[in-house]
């Protein structure tokens, strides 16, 4: 129907690293937010959205609100040349999904709108058509979803949506499965190709202990009435790639790379459905993988576009978050959550060798720093910083290919309810894709001696 405009383990090689609890996680009671750093002759500058549970905000380089859209949600919302946003509207609670996928310009008019994949109940108990669009989406002409040498397409393309089924597949689990749903719509909203995860189980790399703690332990939601059982979080096109130039038809434009963040598998699917690469879910298995580390609870992978530095390699948010699925552990004992790892890493690596490119992480004593162990994300930018989305912590930050941090800022939106100001994703757009906006004067900001930073006493 067309409905448009209407914790903590590690292996590192192949040794099990004890099991730490999450309570090692810790925040001070105060400290600053907005911007806390910013050396604007080290940056790529722009305007950054991210999403809160006041709206998506667009912020410049010192943290200034310009604009907020209070009715778009969804995991993303993004900025699109012209000042023209994208992004979901009518969350639609608990299911971490929406109603529609949206396109409005810089006035709030509907460029493009879809909510017709499945008839759903509301929570007051209405029947609508919806979207059911979780977690990602993608337009055509930007494969990654974000700023590089090719841009979205703004009145005609396809749009690849992340969604959600619920269905019972014996062969999986005898509860009823919340099954991610991918599909590809026309500008006219035609769905013209989709994919269902629970019809290739077989293909994840699943060992009999894991699809036996899948089968008996996958966490069921009474309040969902299924269960999420891979929880892809992050799903993209892989866009025009060098590797598929040279030969590797693996790595064609329009194949889908998605992260499963319960599987703790990365994986690339053909327009057949098939799965043609695929790292995890045991990182044991073979020799490049054992150097490449255990990943869990990964987040937002995707092929660096064409045009930016390291073009054509795989970059995501490596969470530590515990997940998988397998024999039991002390930490999960129950076949599932059996690993988790007590610090995050950006991971670019090369898809083909697995070999690690760069990365961004801070282990050992120090790893409170920087670990997110769920959403979070990494852009690549234009002069080859990595805008980072460090999500539990509320915190986007911009570090050079050296990891010197160029620019940071701490959320100041905090949700009401239980005093988090964690986001899911940050984008970083270019000044002249909102020529609505008088480009911002930017002012430097050089954070004080911690040792000597003091709140004065009233």
């Amino acid at each position: 129907m067309n409905h448009i405009c209407r914790t903590k383990t590690l292996f590192i090689g192949v040794s099990l690293l004890v099991a730490l609890p999450f309570a090692a996680l810790s925040f001070p009671s105060v400290y600053p937010t907005g911007t806390t750093i910013f050396h604007p002759d080290q940056t790529w500058s722009g305007y950054t959205l991210f999403n809160t549970p006041q709206g998506a905000i667009l912020i410049d380089m010192n943290g200034n609100e310009l604009r907020r859209w209070e009715e778009i949600w969804g995991h993303p919302p993004r900025i699109l040349p012209g000042g023209q946003i994208m992004g979901g509207v009518g969350e639609r609670t608990p299911y971490q999904e929406v109603i529609a996928l949206t396109q409005q310009d810089w006035d709030g008019n509907i460029i493009w709108q879809y909510d017709g994949a499945e008839q759903v109940q509301t929570e007051d108990g209405q029947t609508v058509w919806a979207s059911r669009q979780h977690h990602d989406w993608q337009r055509e002409g930007s494969p990654a979803g974000y700023y590089a040498e090719s841009e979205p397409l703004l009145t005609e393309g396809r749009t690849l949506v992340l969604g959600h089924k619920e269905l019972v597949n014996l062969e999986i689990s005898d509860k009823r499965l919340e099954d991610d749903y991918i599909y590809e719509l026309s500008w006219d909203g035609e769905i013209l190709w989709d994919w269902s995860a629970n019809e290739h189980i077989d293909e994840f790399g699943f060992s009999e202990d894991a699809r036996n703690a899948i089968y008996r332990s996958v966490s069921f939601t009474e309040a969902q009435q299924s269960a999420d059982w891979l929880h892809i979080n992050g799903m993209s096109y892989v866009g025009p790639n060098h590797w598929y130039d040279e030969g590797d038809e693996r790595f064609h434009p329009d194949n889908v790379i998605f992260s499963s963040r319960q599987a703790n598998i990365v994986v690339i699917i053909d327009r057949t459905g098939s799965v043609v690469w695929r790292i995890g879910p045991d990182y044991r298995e073979t020799a490049a993988m054992r150097a490449l580390g255990q990943v869990s609870g990964q987040h937002h992978p995707h092929i660096i576009p064409i045009g930016l530095p390291g073009a054509g390699n795989i970059m995501f948010f490596d969470n530590g978050g515990a997940a998988g699925y397998g024999a039991g552990t002390p930490f999960g004992p129950d076949g599932r959550n059996i690993v988790a790892r007590d610090y995050s890493r950006v991971l670019e690596i090369n898809p083909v060798t697995l070999e690690k490119v760069w990365e961004y992480s801070i282990p050992g004593g120090t790893d409170f720093q920087f670990y997110s162990p769920n959403v979070s994300s990494a852009q690549r930018l234009a002069n080859g910083n990595t805008l980072i989305t460090e999500g539990a912590a509320g915190r986007i930050f911009e570090a050079t290919a050296d990891k010197e941090i160029v620019w940071e800022f701490v959320n100041p939106y905090f949700n009401a309810n239980n005093g988090r100001n964690n986001m899911y994703r940050a984008y970083r757009v270019p000044y002249d894709w909102v020529p609505q906006l008088q480009r911002p004067q930017e002012r430097a900001v050089i954070p004080p001696n911690l040792a000597e930073f003091r709140i004065q006493p009233q």
